[in-house]
């Protein structure tokens, strides 16, 4: 990965964000592309849309939340692919501003998140499916589909100009176009001018149309639209995977499937959400986990009720996260994760066993300390050349979460030779003297008969 500007170093820092999926689509309680997925009469759903008042809407109580589960950003969608814009902009009318609702969400939103102490940032789908030229596209419609693109580029502009620093943009719904239908690459030289900090996200399709053809074609719904030249930051989507060129974020949904709020929809449980913060952390990159509030302008008590207890884990066990490089130092996928942060490697512990010594295998550098971090206690260190030993540990997990063990070495810490790459990978080769120890045959004892 190529090293961060400065301004741009809060984003691995941070490594949570808050994912917001609001809009009218919520009155439906059927998930965010209700409008699409049912084929909905438009004109019945602008009516729903242009009528909607979410009565208890309170930015300033979404930013608590936020503070109190550990998040140290956010992003709201300002428009999805329904087309309804939750500020007061002067391109069109059918917005919360100009409607039933008379108020500027996105306005309330970010005062509310930047008066916490929380980075700001906005989603934006560039798809709108009232718009006939979008599903025409250049090709069939090529004055409106420019007239339709203008507009989309309008709404980015207002965007970025009305609301002071915006930290984070985050692009959504290029399909089936690609960054010479969108133009792209004079979109985002717009926005850099007006906002020379700001990270932008990969999702403006690839300016090779033949690779970003590729991608749809192969339904990769996840990956489609994927720009590796425009965008700042990687985000994969339902799965936690590793950018190696640039800083991504994984953007997972809290419950098990849907974005906006969902009637009925089962919610993730506080560890397996835990679970994604900190493997998202161990392999380098951050978790945007999302919340689709109701429509009366709540956030769901079940979604509050589980950022509280990631909240409270992250007040004792923070510095495992915030902050820290990928971890995967040595093998410990039987035991959880790893994250690293100068000489300090955090041990993050799916599994408790309640055994009163842990044994890890192929670290090179030498521990100075350990430490478990949950409660505070110290342990007991005995170190040879491929194994340490950590002794007294409590019979009872210290913390109903995951524990979490600090290492504090006398150096960066470092993996044995044989120990720097994981079971099925790398040279196969380096473990051929670990098992000659034993003999070469097939035999129980190693010797030939």
């Amino acid at each position: 990965m190529t090293l961060l500007p400065d301004t741009w170093r809060w984003f691995p820092q941070a490594r949570y964000g808050l994912f917001i999926h609001w809009g009218p689509y919520a009155q439906y309680e059927r998930g965010e592309q209700v409008l699409f997925r049912e084929r909905l009469d438009h004109t019945e759903y602008a009516r729903a849309a242009c009528a909607w008042q979410p009565e208890y809407f309170d930015a300033r109580q979404w930013a608590k939340i936020a503070v109190d589960g550990g998040f140290r950003y956010a992003v709201l969608t300002t428009r999805h692919h329904d087309g309804f814009c939750l500020w007061n902009t002067a391109t069109t009318d059918y917005s919360s501003a100009a409607q039933a609702a008379g108020r500027d969400f996105v306005s309330e939103y970010v005062e509310a998140f930047r008066e916490a102490g929380l980075r700001i940032g906005l989603y934006y789908s560039l798809a709108d499916w009232r718009i006939p030229a979008y599903w025409e596209g250049p090709r069939h419609d090529p004055n409106g589909w420019a007239q339709f693109r203008d507009y989309c580029h309008q709404q980015v502009r207002e965007l970025l100009t009305n609301y002071g620093q915006i930290d984070e943009f985050w692009f959504d719904g290029s399909w089936p176009r690609n960054a010479h239908a969108w133009q792209s690459q004079e979109l985002v030289a717009m926005m850099k001018s007006l906002q020379p900090d700001l990270l932008v996200n990969n999702r403006l399709d690839s300016i090779d149309p033949e690779e970003g053809q590729a991608e749809w074609q192969k339904g990769a719904v996840e990956n489609a639209g994927d720009s590796k030249q425009l965008g700042d930051f990687g985000t994969p989507e339902h799965h936690i995977t590793a950018d190696a060129w640039r800083p991504w974020e994984s953007c997972q949904v809290s419950t098990w499937r849907l974005w906006g709020y969902t009637r009925g929809e089962r919610w993730r449980s506080a560890d397996v959400l835990l679970d994604m913060l900190c493997e998202a952390a161990s392999k380098g990159g951050n978790l945007l986990l999302n919340v689709g509030p109701q429509a009366d302008g709540r956030i769901p008590p079940e979604f509050a009720a589980r950022a509280e207890q990631i909240g409270d884990w992250l007040r004792v066990h923070g510095e495992a996260i915030y902050g820290c490089q990928r971890g995967d130092v040595v093998e410990f996928v039987t035991r959880g994760w790893q994250t690293r942060k100068d000489n300090d490697l955090y041990l993050i512990l799916r599994f408790w066993d309640g055994r009163e010594a842990m044994t890890i295998p192929g670290l090179a550098t030498r521990v100075r300390r350990a430490t478990l971090l949950s409660n505070g206690q110290e342990l007991s260190v005995q170190q040879n050349d491929d194994v340490l030993t950590l002794s007294g540990l409590p019979h009872l997990p210290p913390t109903p979460l995951f524990p979490v063990i600090k290492l504090k070495g006398e150096a960066p810490f470092e993996a044995q030779p044989w120990a720097r790459e994981r079971l099925w990978g790398g040279n196969p080769r380096r473990m051929t003297e670990w098992a000659r120890q034993r003999g070469n045959s097939v035999w129980a004892d190693g010797q030939p008969r």
